[in-house]
């Protein structure tokens, strides 16, 4: 696969991540603030972006969207220690491909990008989301 962008302030906890892609993807760029994303995105088009939450969630609805105008073909996976559903189902709505636990990261992030990857929405198992809101495409209003 090509190239992925990690966006998060938290050092540790990207350092992992992209630790367990380096030999999945051939080039991993780690930003950490959300101008450094949105330029990244548009400069880079990324196959997979994986933003922690925390990051972008004031902005998440918009900023998804900005993505999705810059680079239509990125998937868009969230980091999330929030393990209420209400949270995923919100996530997705506002146009994420996927919500990651950051506490279930190391089982569930490469199920995840495998997922998105095949046109799937992903939740970790964890958050309990019985069923998932349809994926809505890009451009088309909610």
């Amino acid at each position: 696969m090509s190239c992925v962008l990690l966006a998060d302030r938290h050092h540790q906890l990207i350092e992992s991540v992209r630790d367990m892609l380096e030999a999945d993807f051939s080039t991993l760029f780690i930003v950490a603030d959300e101008n450094s994303l949105t330029e990244g995105v548009a400069r880079l088009q990324p196959r997979v972006v994986i933003v922690d939450l925390s990051l972008v969630s004031s902005r998440l609805p918009e900023l998804l969207h900005q993505i999705r105008s810059s680079s239509p073909h990125t998937k868009l996976l969230l980091l999330s220690v929030h393990e209420q559903s209400s949270v995923a189902r919100w996530a997705l709505e506002a146009g994420a491909d996927g919500v990651v636990l950051t506490r279930s990261v190391a089982a569930d992030l490469h199920p995840a990008i495998d997922a998105v990857m095949e046109e799937r929405s992903f939740v970790s198992p964890e958050i309990g989301l019985d069923e998932l809101p349809p994926k809505l495409m890009a451009g088309e209003d909610q």
